[in-house]
């Protein structure tokens, strides 16, 4: 029987790898057909019925395609009109689209015509450069965030898309320099494999060209395949051959590209699996939430030190923060996390503290709502410290504060109010306290002692921090 790779142990070692900015994908058809776009076989079944072919009766679709550019004498418009009209539409991107935008991988390549994968990552508000032909590869667009190397094309250039035996037969003259650029990801990157057979020759000479030149030292990469699923109109002993082949198949890629396979029961436990891999990494960035127009009964000043130890404490233990400049203590927040940013010069600025301030102006304000949604995206952990704002009948708590911890909720983000500190916080805090098995995920149900401590005002700062510099070491 053929080792696999258990869900969970692909998990945590591909999540660390994505922390680690070690992590690529490689996305094929299957990724995309969840979003409406058709697979290989469908993109071509009207020019096979054209050819009098049946299409799923055809595996080698490549000479499919072939055939029909032969019986239209090399004219190509049968063909850039199939993926005009199949790809070239704005679909709406997938979740598992908008998870891998979400995750710090700076680096997707994939063999689809569609535009899904640039777009997920605008739509994350990061910058992609795409690669769609070989004059891309040296040209590099300032201030980019995640490369994509459309290794066949582009359905904006269907003309140059690789879809039949000639374009993969002139590959090397043409686009010879993709070639090359895979071949140095797949030995310096850890791939994940998505909604990819594995029948691409290009692929299949990569592979081959690392394994012949790194022997036994390929770097480990994953793929997830669903299992051999019995059909309707099986004959006795066709499943069990397809489950027999599948087997060989998942141990050659072990054994020629150490490529491990992680075997699912249904297409949309890719769903749940990216959607671990994200609360993994998530659940390293901490989100503080605060707001303070009085300090009661702390003085101005202890309360702002304690803001910064608090950040500092964050820092110091190795998570990220994200903090939108909250009003009275935003400025204590960063000045504590850039203290110990540079006491410890341990990694750059930008890893471990995000600085997004709401913006002011009175239309922006309209669209704080979504603007805390997207910050929260980013986070697992969520800490509310004070809560209250000045107004026109007095001091009243903070409603930004309370959205907030909503939105947290709403998204699975773990809430830490420190109810010492009073105000919303306080408020917060005795939600959670009688809420506890329910809001906080079962694998933290022991912090809850200290958890319950964090509302005692009678013990000193000095003290929660402690408390909380547990909690912290239990996440």
């Amino acid at each position: 029987m053929t080792t696999l790779v258990s869900i969970e142990n692909f998990i945590k070692k591909f999540s660390r790898e994505v922390d680690e900015n070690n992590a690529a994908i490689f996305a094929g058809a299957g990724l995309s057909v969840g979003a409406g776009f058709v697979n290989w076989s469908d993109l071509l079944r009207e020019i096979a019925d054209e050819l009098n072919l049946d299409v799923d009766k055809e595996h080698d679709l490549v000479s499919l395609a072939q055939y029909h550019l032969n019986d239209r004498g090399a004219n190509r418009d049968g063909l850039n009109r199939a993926i005009i009209d199949h790809f070239f539409n704005e679909n709406t991107v997938t979740e598992n689209h908008r998870i891998l935008a979400r995750l710090p991988i700076t680096t997707f390549w994939t063999t689809n015509y569609d535009d899904l994968i640039e777009r997920s990552l605008r739509d994350a508000g990061k910058i992609p450069d795409v690669k769609q032909a070989k004059e891309d590869l040296p040209r590099t667009i300032r201030n980019r965030d995640a490369v994509v190397y459309k290794m066949h094309g582009d359905a904006q250039h269907p003309n140059d898309a690789v879809i039949a035996k000639d374009d993969y037969q002139t590959y090397m003259q043409t686009r010879g320099s993709f070639v090359t650029a895979l071949a140095g990801e797949l030995v310096s990157k850890t791939f994940l494999f998505l909604g990819f057979s594995f029948s691409d020759p290009n692929l299949d000479h990569v592979l081959g060209r690392i394994r012949s030149e790194m022997g036994s030292c390929q770097r480990t990469h994953y793929c997830i395949l669903r299992k051999e699923q019995k059909l309707d109109s099986d004959s006795p002993g066709d499943f069990e051959y397809r489950k027999i082949k599948q087997e060989h198949f998942i141990n050659d890629l072990k054994c020629r590209y150490n490529i491990q396979t992680v075997l699912i029961d249904s297409y949309a436990q890719i769903t749940d699996i990216l959607t671990k891999i994200e609360r993994v990494h998530k659940q390293r960035t901490i989100f503080v939430s605060g707001a303070a127009d009085d300090y009661s009964p702390w003085a101005e000043a202890d309360a702002l030190d304690l803001c910064a130890n608090i950040s500092a404490l964050i820092v110091k233990k190795g998570f990220r923060i994200v903090n939108g400049l909250g009003l009275g203590v935003g400025s204590a927040i960063v000045e504590g996390a850039l203290r110990e940013i540079y006491r410890n010069q341990r990694s750059k600025l930008t890893d471990q503290l995000q600085i997004r301030p709401f913006p002011q102006s009175d239309d922006a304000k309209k669209m704080w709502s979504r603007y805390r949604e997207d910050m929260l995206d980013y986070a697992g952990v969520a800490v509310f410290v004070f809560g209250n704002k000045a107004s026109e009948n007095g001091l009243v708590l903070s409603n930004g504060m309370r959205e907030e911890f909503d939105i947290a909720i709403a998204k699975g983000v773990t809430p830490l109010p420190l109810g010492f500190t009073g105000s919303m916080a306080d408020e917060l805090w005795r939600e959670v306290v009688n809420s506890f098995e329910k809001i906080i995920p079962k694998s933290l149900h022991g912090i809850k002692p200290d958890f319950v401590s964090l509302g005692d005002k009678t013990k000193s700062g000095q003290e929660h921090l402690k408390t909380l510099e547990r909690i912290l070491d239990s996440l």
